[in-house]
């Protein structure tokens, strides 16, 4: 942190041992940090030897709601909260059936929850990904849009499986046509 710049509620860090953290506190000498795998510490707002990763301005006063808005914000961002993703009512209960053409093979069967769980552990695996595309330093700009446009492609072939979605805002979505 060359600037000293103040972070506000919400800043995103990478401590060299703590690694990621969200500022969720300011007192007056001191952040106070939450870090993902050693919970919440306070780091001196003198210390430099943290990156920013996306910072927040400082105001004077934050309400609670703000601050448990910029928290679930961040949460999402590095998938430590699981989303509730609903299947479509028409759907449970249901199974999935894979017939071969050969009848001399046996059919599958597979209950729509399960094959739908692991569809949305595909999406939630490549919005990860997405995420660390995104935020690596060791990508060029160029090599980032180049990988982004390969996952817009592959969210595009999931959008067959919208179809089992309760809620559309859950949909895979990919490039849009024009």
């Amino acid at each position: 942190m060359e600037n000293k710049q103040l972070l506000g509620i919400g800043s995103r860090v990478k401590h060299p041992a703590y690694g990621d953290g969200v500022v969720i506190g300011i007192r007056k000498v001191a952040y106070e940090i939450c870090f993902m795998l050693y919970g919440i510490k306070h780091v001196g707002k003198d210390y430099d030897k943290f990156d920013i990763i996306e910072a927040t301005p400082a105001t004077e006063t934050v309400s609670f709601t703000e601050a448990e808005e910029a928290l679930i914000k961040i949460l999402k961002n590095y998938n430590a909260i699981q989303e509730s993703v609903e299947l479509g009512e028409r759907w449970e209960g249901g199974t999935i059936i894979l017939q071969p053409k050969d009848d001399s093979l046996q059919s599958k069967e597979i209950p729509i929850t399960t094959f739908f769980h692991k569809i949305v552990m595909v999406r939630d695996r490549l919005r990860v990904m997405e995420q660390r595309i995104n935020s690596s330093k060791n990508l060029s700009d160029e090599e980032k849009v180049n990988l982004q446009q390969y996952l817009t492609r592959i969210y595009g072939s999931l959008t067959t499986f919208n179809v089992l979605f309760k809620y559309k805002e859950d949909h895979f979505k990919g490039e849009k046509t024009k």
